[in-house]
């Protein structure tokens, strides 16, 4: 069956903005600017009630508060940086880049303002715009922990997975008890397919913070792809027991019970999995593949029926239902299924291998030995034996 080993994945990141998002976890130092103007001292004041407007996410009061600030004081450094963090927390990149830029302008070498406008250039996508800041913030403070990590993530989007583990673990060796750090490091480490490296990695960062259950998640995929099925599902269990809302866990607790061949727990997960998000079409062909395994074709028919309602375009749904049509023998069902499959992938030699074995069963051999070598043609080794038998 295809489709049976999606593992479904989802990335946290930490950017660490002073209170500007919710998962932030650094607590950045807050930078005065001494105007000479007549203004300083209520500048001063109006920029502290600024501050404390922005601890209580009144983002739109801070930003007020500090735009009279740049009004009177025109080179104040700090106002600039701040009302553009906080243009960030209002998704305003673009007004956060111009205030960046005039804080550049007063003062070149301050590392947070790269840092902060390469963040900026990040959101609107433009991860080697983001980059370039990075460095230049880097270069200016070959400490500050948040480039090292920005950078990290820059490049992770980019797929420069090698640079990006780089970065994660320079943040690492600046700050190495945040469990965060250990995370993203993680994260990069299985891409690169360093299971058993990732697993220490989100060990280390569940020795730090027992609490966060994605972390369970992560580690239990990483357990998974290395075939450690016990403690995947050890992990999704208490992922779930620290968010029993969250369908991907179940969703995953799924398929690795099913690789274990236990179909009523794998079931039963993904049924829960559907109840929370009941629009998702790969959890209905996922639980359609159970149903299968299990030879209850007309459930996985419904299954499908359903994964094709939510999307009637994906071609791996339109053949798996014309498996399950198959072992029904309701071969011109399977075939019309097939067509469909093939329209909308041309180019998979699956779809024409399974597609010739019906037309077989139909006793049609002429076009059934036409598929076969068609799915020979597009690379498919297992077919040939099938040629052998059939169509000699």
């Amino acid at each position: 069956m295809r489709g049976a080993g999606l593992v479904a994945q989802y990335k946290k990141q930490y950017i660490c903005l002073k209170m500007n998002i919710t998962m932030t976890r650094i607590f950045l130092p807050i930078f005065l600017f001494c105007s000479i103007f007549s203004f300083a001292q209520d500048g001063n004041a109006l920029y502290q009630t600024a501050i404390k407007k922005l601890e209580k996410s009144d983002f739109n009061g801070a930003k007020k508060d500090l735009s009279t600030v740049i009004s009177n004081d025109p080179k104040n450094i700090s106002a600039y940086i701040k009302r553009g963090e906080v243009r960030i927390s209002l998704a305003d990149y673009y007004g956060a880049i111009g205030d960046l830029n005039f804080a550049a302008e007063l003062d070149s070498n301050r590392a947070d303002v790269y840092n902060f406008r390469g963040y900026a250039k990040y959101n609107l996508g433009d991860d080697e715009g983001a980059i370039e800041d990075y460095n230049h913030a880097i270069i200016k403070d070959p400490t500050l922990v948040d480039a090292y990590t920005n950078r990290g993530f820059a490049l992770y989007n980019l797929e420069d997975l090698e640079s990006s583990y780089f970065d994660f673990t320079k943040a690492l060796e600046l700050d190495p008890n945040n469990p965060d750090k250990y995370f993203n490091r993680a994260v990069v480490k299985a891409e690169l397919g360093e299971y058993i490296s990732a697993i220490d990695d989100y060990s280390k960062s569940i020795s730090l913070n027992a609490k966060d259950p994605e972390t369970y998640n992560f580690r239990g995929v990483a357990y998974y792809s290395v075939g450690k099925l016990e403690n995947a599902i050890k992990d999704y269990d208490t992922a779930i027991k620290l968010d029993p809302s969250n369908p991907v866990f179940y969703e995953n607790r799924a398929l690795a019970k099913s690789m274990k061949e236990d179909y009523e727990g794998a079931l039963a997960d993904y049924s829960k999995s559907i109840q929370l998000f009941p629009d998702d079409p790969d959890i209905f062909n996922l639980r359609a593949v159970v149903y299968y395994n299990m030879a209850n074709y007309d459930k996985a028919i419904d299954d499908y029926n359903s994964a094709l309602e939510l999307d009637e375009f994906n071609p791996i749904y339109y053949e798996n239902r014309a498996l399950a049509k198959t072992d029904l023998q309701d071969y011109d069902g399977a075939l019309k299924d097939y067509n469909i499959a093939i329209d909308l992938f041309p180019s998979d030699p699956d779809t024409y291998y399974n597609r010739g074995l019906v037309k077989l069963l139909m006793g049609n051999k002429y076009d059934g030995c036409l598929d076969l070598n068609t799915a020979r043609d597009l690379g498919s080794e297992e077919v040939i034996s099938d040629i052998n038998k059939n169509c000699k």
